[in-house]
C-alpha cells in the first residue's frame, strides 16, 4: 500500500510537524525510521517530535545510536547539542555543537545556534 511508502511517510511527518501535531509526527517518524533506517530523516524527525512533546531524554536516546552512522548530517549533532543542553549537560552540548560545525557550514550553524532557545543555557553559562 502506498500509505507506508517512505516518500508518503516523509510528507506526512512534514505536514504533522508544520501543524505542530507532535504525537502524530512522532508516530509516523518512528515508522519511517524503522522501515528506512539508513536515512537520517526519520530518526531526526522522531527525535525532534519527542523533544517538542517534552520527552527530551527520549529524543537524545533516539539520536545517540545513529550519530556515528550519519557523520555528514550536521543537524544530528546540532540537535544532540540542543537536547544535551536542555538536560543540563553543558559539556556534552559544547562537544556536539563542535561536531555540528565540522559536519556543516560552521558560520551558518553558529549564527543559528546563537538564536536557538534550546541552546541559550549554554551561552548564558559562558557569560
Amino acid at each position: 500500500m502506498m500509505r507506508a511508502h517512505p516518500d508518503v511517510l516523509r510528507k506526512r511527518v512534514k505536514i504533522y510537524s508544520a501543524a505542530k501535531r507532535w504525537e502524530y509526527a512522532a508516530e509516523v517518524a518512528s515508522t519511517l525510521s524503522r522501515i528506512a533506517p539508513d536515512e537520517a530523516f526519520g530518526h531526526v524527525r522522531l527525535a525532534f517530535a519527542l523533544h517538542e512533546l517534552k520527552r527530551t531524554r527520549e529524543a537524545l536516546e533516539t539520536l545517540l545510536p545513529v550519530a556515528d552512522k550519519f557523520p555528514d548530517i550536521w543537524v544530528i549533532p546540532y540537535n544532540l547539542a540542543c537536547y544535551s543542553c536542555q538536560l543540563g549537560d553543558m559539556t556534552g552540548a559544547r562537544d556536539w555543537l563542535a561536531q555540528s560545525f565540522k559536519a556543516g557550514d560552521a558560520k551558518a550553524i553558529k549564527l543559528m545556534a546563537l538564536d536557538d532557545p534550546d541552546l541559550s543555557p549554554l551561552f548564558n553559562a559562558a557569560e
